[in-house]
């Protein structure tokens, strides 16, 4: 029987084990830890105090219970000692000795909300401590000075620690809050090295409590192992810290057998023999399969898979980028190989068109899954707001109910990052403007309750984002009567839609208080020029007493787009195909000139404006006017342009390239692309030659 030697617990130092460098893995408990934030944040928010589910506070309690595991082993005190305290109370809270109320929510939320700028100090490397005292008195106090109650169900029902049912994992501990001996019993280890791991961890983990013994156990299974642990620390955490060198399903802790005082009859001890048959039965069966509980109003994050770190791997956004800027290279070499191609005679050369094809569908498929490297869902925007609506909620006394639609649609990641912004403008002015308070909502025949929806979805090659409202509406007159007061000189018989675009106008704002929220004429502009910036289009539609809905319209990446080409005398242009609507040819005889030298085409019951792109960008004319002009409609924020071209080149993916940070901003071009001929064509931002023809 081999022995490991006796040792008690102690303190690794001050860079891990063996004095391991650990500063190397900072980054990836930064990233782990804010992801667990957001996922206890969220599972705040949707926790209901009055019946709350238990895997809910078993999930919270496992958040703060792996920041503070990777706090302390990171030497991160101050984040280990205030989540410790978190940790505390949703001990209790999980055991049903307290019931849950808002204050401890909003405690723990703020919590939440220090922990976070603690990271983001440790991450900045701003060694400078942030003041959590208050905080930790208002969780000290709620532990100390909440009633404990019975609990409202019965162990059985609700386990300190879920375990598969095929293989029961904890044995009933001792009721005792002091010190107390245990039998931690694991294995099969699968590797004899895991044997050393166990031990280090029971050695050096601060907490654990003090290791008595360790010793093999022989006989009933091979490669098992048998510890003594003098601890205050609850099974269940004991269960956590095992569980990251050991299947869960083979561990069993149970009470030290005070009849084996000798530690070494092991085959005489009847626990020990039951606990053999149990890990050899669990090692046997196959993994049960633990299905998802079906999702809930406070829709909880979803959990991982066991397997998520074999199936998923951290790489860092430039890694990606340059992953991204090289496809596009490659794109633009397959196409310049297809140009070339293209006047070969295809039987001459079979095979090497047969290659060109080949070479053409495989780059389109590899560019298509590196691409979808950078789209994430939306949920990790939609997920942002739960908790700003609910402290803004409380500060305007109003009641919001909050929902989203479309949470798994996919959008670059670029894309989030910039939109993000705008869509919580969009989102704040709902509830500050759009929700009336709850005695408004009750006189007007309403739930005292608003609901606000956010969401997402796939239309027409772009992703369209509504945020939706059920408040009092946008008001007409209020709005004209302001816009006419500014100086603004507006027609009798404007639309109800063009109503509406004038709260995006710069220093545009109906309110009549001016407060910390909103009221100060600034951010719908801003809204709508990064949007406009982003390629996309922004449309509001209101009606008086039923609400309001803004509806923003994105391309689902900026790195590739698909285009028309078309052509000016030897100038090439490229239209993002999600602007065109139609192309056609018009007799010069139907283009009506008006007093000011504009032209106009009649299109179908609408004259719209013409832009000759010649003109726009001083391109100079070799020939004369042809008797048909070649004209392309497209459209932008609901209106439309026709633009004079002198042909239709054809349609293709292009690869777009910054033409501000590589030369300079240049009016009405939104970026650039290399043809397959090797020369260079400017993306047009069709948008800007919208707004300048209506002018």
């Amino acid at each position: 029987m081999s022995t490991h030697p006796e040792s008690t617990s102690g303190n690794s130092n001050g860079n891990g084990a063996g004095g391991f460098d650990l500063t190397q893995f900072y980054q990836v408990f930064f990233e782990e830890a804010g992801e667990n934030l957001a996922s206890m944040e969220q599972l705040l928010l949707g926790l209901d105090v009055a019946a709350p589910e238990d895997e809910t506070l078993h999930a919270i309690f496992r958040c703060a219970h792996s920041i503070k595991g990777g706090a302390a082993t990171f030497g991160f005190e101050d984040l280990a000692a205030l989540t410790h305290t978190m940790e505390t109370l949703l001990d209790k809270l999980r055991r049903h000795e307290m019931n849950p109320s808002a204050a401890m929510v909003d405690t723990l939320l703020q919590a939440g909300d220090a922990l976070q700028a603690m990271l983001q100090r440790r991450q900045d490397g701003d060694a400078t401590p942030v003041d959590v005292s208050g905080i930790a008195a208002q969780l000290g106090g709620f532990v100390n000075g909440a009633p404990l109650v019975a609990p409202v169900a019965s162990p059985a029902a609700a386990p300190a620690v879920a375990a598969p049912a095929a293989a029961p994992v904890v044995a009933p501990a001792l009721q005792d809050s002091g010190l107390r001996d245990l039998e931690i019993l694991a294995g099969p280890l699968g590797h004899p090295s895991v044997a050393d791991d166990l031990l280090t961890l029971f050695s050096e983990v601060t907490g654990a409590g003090d290791l008595v013994r360790a010793e093999a156990l022989p006989g009933q299974v091979e490669g098992c192992v048998r510890f003594r642990l003098r601890t205050q620390t609850p099974d269940g955490d004991l269960l956590d810290l095992c569980g990251f060198h050991v299947p869960r399903e083979h561990i069993r802790i149970a009470p030290w057998p005070a009849d084996n005082p000798g530690y070494g009859l092991y085959d005489e001890t009847p626990v020990v023999a039951a606990a053999a048959a149990a890990i050899a039965a669990a090692s046997a069966a196959p993994a049960p399969v633990q299905t998802a509980a079906p999702a809930t109003a406070a829709a909880k994050p979803p959990k991982r898979a066991a397997t998520g770190a074999d199936t998923t791997i951290r790489v860092a956004v430039d890694k990606v980028d340059q992953l991204i800027n090289l496809m596009g290279e490659l794109v633009i070499t397959q196409a310049m190989l297809a140009q070339r191609a293209s006047g070969l005679d295809s039987h001459a050369h079979q095979q090497l068109v047969s290659g060109l094809a080949d070479l053409e569908r495989t780059t389109r498929d590899l560019q298509d899954s590196v691409m979808s490297i950078r789209m994430i869902p939306m949920a990790d925007v939609f997920n942002r707001f739960p908790r700003m609506l609910r402290d803004l909620a409380q500060r305007l006394e109003k009641q919001v109910e909050f929902h989203t639609v479309g949470e798994a649609t996919e959008l670059d990641k670029s894309m989030i990052e910039k939109i993000t912004d705008p869509l919580t403008h969009l989102v704040r002015n709902s509830v500050d403007h759009g929700i009336e308070l709850p005695a408004e909502r009750l006189a007007a025949g309403k739930t005292a309750h608003g609901t606000l929806t956010l969401s997402a979805q796939h239309a027409g090659g772009c992703i369209l984002i509504q945020v939706r409202d059920d408040g009092r509406g946008l008001n007409r007159d209020r709005i004209l009567d302001k816009a006419r007061g500014n100086g603004m000189v507006l027609p009798d018989n404007i639309t109800d839609a063009e109503v509406w675009q004038l709260i995006f106008a710069p220093g545009f704002s109906t309110a009549e208080i001016v407060t910390e929220v909103s009221g100060r004429g600034v951010g719908m502009d801003v809204v709508k020029r990064n949007i406009l910036a982003l390629g996309g289009t922004v449309e509001l539609d209101s009606a008086p007493g039923l609400g309001t809905c803004v509806s923003v319209r994105l391309p689902l990446t900026l790195a590739i787009l698909d285009g028309m080409s078309v052509s000016v005398e030897e100038e090439l242009y490229v239209l993002p195909l999600a602007g065109v609507m139609e192309s056609f040819q018009a007799p010069a005889a139907s283009i009506k000139t008006l007093a000011g030298g504009g032209r106009v085409v009649k299109v179908r019951e609408d004259y719209l404006p013409i832009v000759a792109l010649d003109k726009t960008f001083s391109v100079q004319r070799l020939n004369d006017q042809p008797d048909q002009l070649m004209l392309v409609i497209v459209e932008s924020e609901g209106r439309q342009v026709a633009l004079q071209v002198d042909r239709l080149v054809g349609q293709q993916q292009v690869v777009v390239k910054n033409l501000e940070a590589n030369y300079r901003r240049v009016p009405n071009v939104s970026g650039a692309t290399i043809m397959g001929d090797g020369r260079v064509a400017l993306i047009l931002d069709i948008g800007a030659l919208v707004r300048g023809a209506r002018h």
